[in-house]
């Protein structure tokens, strides 16, 4: 994996609020990892802001998992950390998904919280 330690740190302190709200399907509890403005590019049209996070993770399946693993990093500036990591989301009845997720995390007054999402679905 390119990128430092610290970078990763960054990612995991956000990645792992994420996946624990997933896992607990708890819409709102993901939304907040999230910027205000966030653009959210999941596998549905792009929407931006925190509704439309919390809207498309409401309508995932319950027992819906997520694990992630860090590929890159990179510190773009002191505020902005770009991430990219392969997920498998899992589900009850069906099976798993594996996806390539590019994340922006910018840090502000409130701490670090996702800016950018863009979900790949691997070939």
């Amino acid at each position: 994996m390119a990128g430092t330690a610290d970078q990763e740190e960054i990612l995991r302190g956000v990645l792992d609020r994420w996946q624990d709200a997933v896992d607990a399907h708890e819409p709102d509890v993901v939304a907040a990892c999230f910027t205000e403005d966030a653009i959210f590019q999941g596998l549905h049209p792009y929407t931006v802001g925190r509704r439309g996070v919390a809207d498309y993770y409401d309508s995932q399946p319950r027992g819906m998992t997520a694990r992630y693993r860090i590929l890159e990093t990179r510190r773009l500036a002191d505020d902005l950390v770009l991430g990219y990591m392969s997920v498998e989301f899992g589900f009850v009845d069906r099976p798993p998904l594996a996806v390539n997720l590019s994340l922006l995390v910018r840090r502000d007054a409130d701490g670090w919280s996702i800016a950018h999402y863009q979900v790949s679905l691997l070939p």
